[in-house]
């Protein structure tokens, strides 16, 4: 017999990995109503600076809007880009100090297009093993091989990589793949490294900054600015959804390799372009980010993450609890105490390392990262 969803609904909820959409009733924000909750202090966004619902951004988006239209008509392939699409590529190659820049209407879109369109049947895809779902899913769709090196870990980055070479052929391709900063446990990348060991063995790096840019570097171009090494990087992907306050996503890369990802990335040329106002939007949210407005917000927000953890190297800041109905527990305590923090569980952290993960915003008042500094300590810890 046919397995019934109800069924499979069952077992995810008698093993903790049951979600649940929940219901927003306010804009996203730091303080926000979920339905049946109630008002809540919200530390679950990725909104770093906190442009989301900031009222220059909302005037802009709406002033853009009236301008440019809401819809964009069909792919860019096929009706033609629009002039905001151009300007803000454009913008965002000269931000980022790369030849050229091609957008996507999503960070999931950008991740799983560029790297199945630069690796194929003869190619290797090394990824580390925290890489987010978007990335793997890229390099699953390739149809190149495939393989992961342990979190972090350069000796066994180097082993890979040697394999990797008796593998691909005289033109066959290499693409190291890693985030600058890691999605659920906030730990950055040893990038200077990385480029080392790319740069001897004659591979490609491409290097997901989204949860690094805005918030790291000068002008928040991201961690690889930071380290003076943007040029070093082949292939600097990100999105517009966490910083920028707005969604979509991007890549930046040589003029060439912009210009076969438009003749090869099927996120791209099959998908509707992005609404010409959000284009325009992000140009002017990328304004904001790279001004001094963006310095004083990354200062901010800085702040907010010292007071709510001295040793912090990120706006990321997991909580570990292992088992998922320990970490669910904790989540919901803390929603009794108006505070949304997220229980992270499998298959987006690994099997028993589930977690709260914490997101800090230059938005967040000092007095509520207090407030929640004190409710995480008064957590039972979780039991070995």
């Amino acid at each position: 017999m046919m397995r019934r969803p109800e069924d499979e609904l069952l077992e995810l909820e008698q093993a903790g990995l049951r979600r649940y959409l929940r219901r927003l009733e306010s804009p996203q924000q730091p303080n926000i109503n979920l339905a049946g909750s109630g008002p809540c202090r919200n530390f679950s966004s990725n909104d770093y600076l906190g442009l989301a619902n900031s009222e220059e951004l909302r005037t802009i988006f709406a002033e853009n809007i009236l301008k440019y239209g809401a819809g964009s008509g069909a792919s860019r392939l096929v009706c033609g880009t629009m002039d905001q699409h151009f300007l803000l590529e454009e913008s965002l190659a000269e931000l980022k100090r790369s030849e050229a820049a091609l957008t996507f209407s999503s960070g999931f879109a950008a991740a799983t297009s560029v790297i199945s369109a630069l690796c194929g049947k003869g190619d290797v895809v090394i990824l580390d093993k925290l890489c987010h779902a978007s990335l793997i899913d890229g390099a699953r769709l390739s149809g190149a091989k495939i393989r992961v090196w342990p979190h972090n870990d350069l000796n066994k980055l180097r082993t890979r990589i040697a394999w990797a070479k008796r593998q691909v052929g005289k033109n066959g391709r290499i693409l190291i793949v890693t985030e600058s900063v890691f999605s659920m446990d906030g730990a950055r990348a040893p990038l200077r490294d990385i480029v080392e060991i790319k740069n001897q063995q004659g591979a490609l790096l491409l290097l997901d900054e989204a949860h690094a840019f805005g918030v790291f570097g000068p002008q928040g171009r991201g961690l690889a600015a930071e380290m003076a090494l943007e040029s070093e990087v082949d292939f600097q992907m990100g999105t517009f959804s966490k910083a920028a306050g707005l969604a979509g996503g991007y890549v930046c890369a040589t003029r060439a390799f912009i210009d076969l990802l438009v003749n090869r990335a099927r996120g791209f040329i099959y998908s509707t372009a992005p609404s010409p106002a959000l284009a325009a939007t992000i140009e002017s949210a990328l304004e904001i980010i790279a001004g001094e407005d963006g310095d004083r917000k990354r200062d901010t927000l800085w702040q907010r993450i010292h007071l709510l953890d001295d040793d912090a190297r990120s706006a990321i800041i997991p909580i570990l609890m292992g088992e998922n109905d320990t970490a669910l527990t904790a989540s919901d305590v803390l929603l009794e105490k108006g505070f949304l923090v997220p229980a992270i569980r499998y298959p987006t952290v690994p099997r028993d390392s589930a977690r709260l993960r914490v997101t800090l915003s230059a938005a967040h008042e000092e007095e509520d990262v207090i407030a929640l500094r004190n409710a995480l300590s008064e957590l039972e810890p979780p039991t070995d």
